[in-house]
């Protein structure tokens, strides 16, 4: 940007970012043309590119660079609409009339849209949507103008409540919204260069650094001068704003100048992503109210404040960022890189002045507050006017051409401002208070509904609790019942091995003991047979004859007859003969084998109520007495009978 556009544009962030532009030379010299536009901003530019493209011849002046006023430092939303509520048009026209002026409004919106696409303005930088956001809790309201909207003027938008206009903005200072979808953002500067290069491609002619200094509008011809040159045109197009009162007096005197002002902040990265999560314009209800969105990327550009003097304010960029913080307290440290102001110009009746004001001598004025698209309506509808007798503009008659009272109206414009401002500030103030107690009520209800949840979880985490504490302990006693049960059946099986074992074991020990008993009659009867046989040899050498005697046996004596009888005498043991030992002998050992023979070892199965191991070690002692008896036969020698 060259300092000839600095001075032009101001220190604004549009200027900044401005595409290349050539520089238009003034006028020099007198020029005959079919129509002549004083003001080169978007009403004018968008005559000239209607006429030129159709082939009518165009001469545009220009007091300073194109679109150095308004029309490059304002806002840049593009939305349907005028700056007059909707409603006040239509107690003012009625509704037939109304819908027509809408969709004029509407059309202009359109125009700006193709117009970017036919002539590729990429710098434009358009971003759809829009939302008129409202600063006072209002929701049946909104809910009744969206479907106004929608059903009279056939308008595509969308009713917002509160809590979706919070989730996308993050702030407490507004409540419901209207959004309108086919709405979009613009660069004005670099939308009304482009629309400038689209017209001189067709052929128009635009002088800039000429002002137009005085105008005979009678005549087929009119005559415009300049200072270096004079313009002659069957048409003159008056659409200067507020700079057409050397040209046109008395119709500088139906406007209002007023100023309003445009920021832009350094980068703010996240932070400016965590307060605004919406791309498109953003705009309050209130008559005074901000403006904002989003640009190359993190930057928040900010507009608002309106005033009738036209000088910038010095501090305002501390300004600007008081208004921000208080709408976004979490932007709070920010800086405003660019800070400019912009003089609109506002009718009495806050509607555009459109129309012929005599034969040839036409007007398109007073956008201010709601300039791109009702520029774009005026350029294009008086164009075809001019070309072909459209005659649409006298819809805008019933808004006609009112004294604006000079500096006695700017000063009351003041005041209505002020108090407009005032009054919104109020009653946006007491919304948001009573939003506030609101939000606090509920919070207090909800944190009572929270308590008494939580003490019903309680009382039912209490009431669970004891079932489980009772069903277990349930559970518990018949887990005991079942374990003393198993308990009991495991002490019977044990019983039950026990006694088992313990009737083998006596088995066993029976066993054992027949078994020692048989091996102790065993060895009773090996030492019995060794006995006998030691026993037989003694009684071999006892039994030897003795050698036989010589003398004769002795006479008897002769028996007295009267003699007393003798006492008797022991008959003297008679040996027996050797023969009849060795039979009783015999017979003897027989009989001792058959006492000392052993009983059977064959195993037998005791009753229940067999005696115990120590009764059956005493029974089984029988075998060693035996023994024993028979010992003592062996030992006895003959017996006492042997001698029978």
């Amino acid at each position: 940007m060259t300092e000839a556009d600095q001075g032009a544009y101001g220190p604004s962030w549009y200027a900044a970012t401005v595409v290349a532009t050539p520089e238009r030379p003034p006028l020099t010299f007198d020029i005959d043309v079919d129509v002549c536009v004083i003001g080169a901003g978007l009403a004018g530019l968008t005559v000239a590119r209607e006429l030129a493209r159709r082939g009518w011849s165009v001469a545009v002046l220009e007091a300073n660079r194109v679109a150095a006023g308004a029309s490059g430092r304002n806002g840049g939303f593009v939305a349907p609409g005028f700056s007059e509520r909707i409603g006040a048009i239509v107690d003012r026209v009625g509704l037939p009339r109304a819908k027509e002026l809408w969709a004029l409004a509407d059309a202009g919106v359109e125009y700006i849209r193709s117009t970017i696409a036919e002539t590729g303005m990429r710098e434009a930088l358009m971003h759809d949507g829009r939302l008129a956001v409202r600063s006072v809790d209002d929701a049946d309201a909104v809910i009744d103008h969206a479907a106004m909207l929608r059903v009279d003027f056939g308008a595509e938008v969308e009713a917002w409540p509160t809590e979706q206009v919070r989730e996308a903005l993050r702030t407490t200072y507004y409540f419901q919204a209207v959004h309108f979808p086919k709405a979009f953002h613009i660069h004005p500067l670099n939308y009304a260069l482009g629309l400038a290069a689209a017209a001189e491609k067709h052929g128009a002619r635009i002088f800039e650094n000429t002002a137009a200094l005085s105008l005979d509008p009678a005549g087929v011809r009119k005559r415009v001068a300049t200072p270096q040159g004079t313009v002659r045109a069957a048409h003159v197009v008056l659409a200067g704003s507020t700079g057409i009162g050397a040209v046109d007096a008395p119709i500088a005197e139906t406007v209002i100048p007023v100023s309003t002002y445009q920021g832009v902040t350094a980068p703010l990265g996240e932070k400016l992503f965590a307060a605004i999560r919406y791309n498109g314009a953003i705009a309050d209800d209130r008559r005074a109210g901000d403006t904002y969105r989003i640009v190359s990327d993190d930057r928040l550009m900010w507009g608002g404040r309106i005033s009738t003097r036209v000088s910038t304010p010095w501090r305002l960029k501390a300004m600007l960022r008081n208004d921000i913080v208080k709408v976004y307290p979490q932007l709070a440290g920010l800086e405003i890189e660019y800070a400019w102001g912009g003089v609109m110009a506002y009718a009495v009746h806050k509607m555009p002045q459109i129309g012929e004001l005599a034969p040839g001598y036409w007007i398109a004025s007073a956008f201010g507050g709601h300039g791109l698209n009702t520029t774009a309506m005026a350029g294009e509808m008086i164009a075809r006017a001019i070309m072909e007798g459209d005659d649409r503009w006298r819809l805008f008659s019933p808004y006609e051409l009112v004294w604006a009272g000079g500096r006695l109206g700017r000063a009351t414009a003041q005041l209505v401002f002020w108090s407009a401002a005032a009054r919104d500030g109020l009653h946006a103030k007491i919304a948001r208070y009573r939003d506030r107690a609101r939000r606090e009520a509920e919070e207090r209800q909800l944190r009572y509904a929270a308590e008494r949840e939580a003490n019903r979880i309680a009382a039912e985490q209490f009431r669970i609790e004891e079932e489980g504490r009772r069903i277990a302990e349930q559970e518990a006693r018949r887990l005991a019942v079942e374990e003393a049960r198993r308990q009991a059946l495991e002490r019977a099986r044990l019983a039950a091995e026990a006694a088992e074992r313990e009737k083998h074991e006596r088995i066993e020990a029976a066993q054992r003991a027949a078994a020692d008993a048989a091996r102790e009659a065993a060895d009773a009867a090996t030492m019995l047979a060794r006995q006998i046989e030691e026993y037989k040899a003694g009684q071999a050498g006892a039994a030897a004859p003795a050698p036989p005697a010589t003398s004769a046996p002795a006479a008897p004596e002769p028996v007295d007859p009267v003699a007393e009888p003798a006492a008797p005498v022991a008959a003297e043991p008679v040996t027996p003969p050797a023969a009849a030992l060795d039979h009783h002998h015999a017979a003897h050992e027989a009989a001792a084998a058959e006492i000392a023979a052993p009983l059977p070892t064959e195993a037998r199965i005791e009753p229940e109520d067999m005696p115990t191991p120590r009764k059956a070690r005493r029974k089984g002692g029988g075998g060693a007495k035996t023994a024993e008896n028979a010992a003592a036969v062996l030992g006895a020698g003959t017996p006492p009978d042997s001698g029978r």
